[in-house]
């Protein structure tokens, strides 16, 4: 998660939450590959003005090869919100 949060710096997040679910999906394919499931729910003025897809899209470039190479994070259930939203 720290690699995670470290990515996600590129984003200025004002505030930051990742839980790791990865105990919840034991014996699930993704589990069995190393890749973890996580939440995430990160506030960023950069997502304003954007619907939601855009602000996942954002996410999941600055998480880059930790999703596609090297399959770190199997799955990823985002909350993206502005400071305005909270």
């Amino acid at each position: 998660m720290k690699q995670m949060r470290a990515r996600l710096a590129s984003l200025q997040p004002v505030q930051i939450e990742i839980a790791d679910d990865s105990h919840k999906h034991a014996g699930h394919v993704g589990a069995r590959n190393g890749g973890g499931h996580y939440r995430l729910k990160i506030v960023s003025a950069q997502f304003t003005g954007k619907p939601t897809v855009a602000r996942h899209r954002m996410v999941y470039f600055a998480l880059g090869e930790m999703l596609k190479q090297k399959h770190e994070i199997h799955a990823l259930h985002i909350t993206a919100s502005t400071p305005g939203e909270i």
